[in-house]
């Protein structure tokens, strides 16, 4: 079994403590319809990282209220780039897996597609 990260991003609507868990928890939902054979038991970490200008809560706590009890996770800060984008949350998810690279599928959803356009979620 391989050890495999699966990559994801949002913009989150405002600083809050609801805006930023509606965000992860959409994200989080977001790749488990994309990969189907995701279940907790075979993360090994989850990796969460904000932009500076969200600070009203963890990310990780929506993974803690959709069951991720035993995942450990973490959140850290990204770098404060002046032409980053803007609200916005990063998730990096480290599972074992059979799978190959290329059937892992990454999900970026709405105007954090512009990162990565090919990875945009739901699929064209």
């Amino acid at each position: 079994m391989a050890l495999r990260g699966i990559r994801g991003a949002i913009v989150v609507a405002e600083d809050t403590p609801e805006a930023i868990l509606a965000a992860a928890h959409q994200l989080l939902e977001a790749i488990l319809i994309a990969n189907p054979s995701l279940h907790p038991e075979e993360v090994a970490s989850c990796f969460f990282t904000v932009t500076p200008d969200l600070t009203a809560e963890y990310p990780a706590k929506a993974a803690r209220l959709m069951g991720w009890s035993e995942v450990p996770l973490i959140c850290a800060q990204e770098m404060d780039v002046p032409h980053g984008l803007k609200r916005c949350l990063r998730i990096l998810i480290h599972w074992n897996t059979e799978l190959n690279p290329s059937e892992i599928e990454h999900v970026y959803l709405g105007e954090a597609a512009r990162l990565r356009p090919e990875w945009e979620f739901p699929r064209s």
